[in-house]
């Protein structure tokens, strides 16, 4: 006889809303079954779940774009949306509920600063042509690079540090220039920054900015603006409207019963 899987709550993020009734963010496929998602309430705060097979989900790429989309889903409908981390499931909904009361300090304090504002993000990445043009205009890089070509692996090893360094300082000088002419105008553009560590060594920049759902439109004009000026240089990849996932660092500090 089949043995039936235990059911638990999936959780996805949660909401400021006046209303007590269920709401309906849609169904998603979480571990290749389609799973309706529904709402547990508290006060003015809810958070939204779906019921799921109790087990372990594991971060792979559709796993994780079914959670994005439910918090997408939600976040056109609300804009008061925070964010909780992947893959954390419940034994119930009164867990769960026990859960939000433990929150509630947390997002009660939250809302009112993340309320009608949407997350961007800004990643720039140095082209290899520019960043060749950049290089070859850095005598002391071509000279330390021409002694390593002219000597033997082992010769050359103190050489090879030394235009490590060097190359390592070149990027940094980018990088602090990018942060002068990118990042600080559209800091002043937005209610909140937070300027990540960049990923690879060609990615100058990886930023997160709190942009007023009113002011979007000018910040896209700035981002564009900005753009026209490094485009032959650096490539944009602007995306958003998220959640404040940069801004929020929600804690579920309350342990799920065995």
């Amino acid at each position: 006889m089949r043995k039936l899987s235990k059911s638990g709550i999936y959780i996805f993020c949660g909401i400021q809303t006046t209303m007590k009734k269920d709401l309906d963010f849609g169904s998603i496929d979480l571990g290749g079954e389609k799973r309706d998602t529904f709402t547990i309430h508290y006060e003015d705060a809810a958070i939204v779940a779906a019921e799921v097979p109790m087990k372990i989900y594991h971060p792979n790429k559709q796993n994780i774009m079914a959670h994005q989309e439910v918090v997408s889903s939600v976040m056109k409908k609300n804009n008061t949306v925070i964010p909780i981390s992947f893959g954390n499931v419940f034994n119930s909904k009164d867990d769960v509920k026990h859960l939000l009361r433990s929150l509630y300090p947390q997002f009660s304090q939250i809302f009112p600063e993340i309320k009608g504002k949407m997350e961007l993000g800004l990643k720039v990445v140095a082209k290899d042509e520019w960043i060749n043009q950049e290089l070859s205009k850095r005598t002391d890089i071509q000279k330390q690079r021409q002694t390593v070509n002219n000597k033997s692996e082992n010769a050359g090893y103190y050489d090879r540090i030394k235009l490590g360094g060097m190359a390592q300082n070149f990027f940094e000088i980018l990088k602090k220039d990018i942060q002068k002419e990118v990042y600080q105008p559209l800091k002043s553009c937005a209610e909140a920054s937070k300027s990540n560590e960049p990923i690879g060594e060609k990615m100058l920049l990886n930023a997160s900015f709190l942009v007023d759902n009113e002011k979007e439109e000018l910040f896209d004009v700035k981002v564009n603006e900005i753009h026209e000026h490094w485009k032959g240089k650096v490539d944009f990849h602007y995306t958003g409207p998220w959640p404040a996932y940069n801004f929020i660092n929600i804690q579920l500090k309350v342990e799920k019963s065995s």
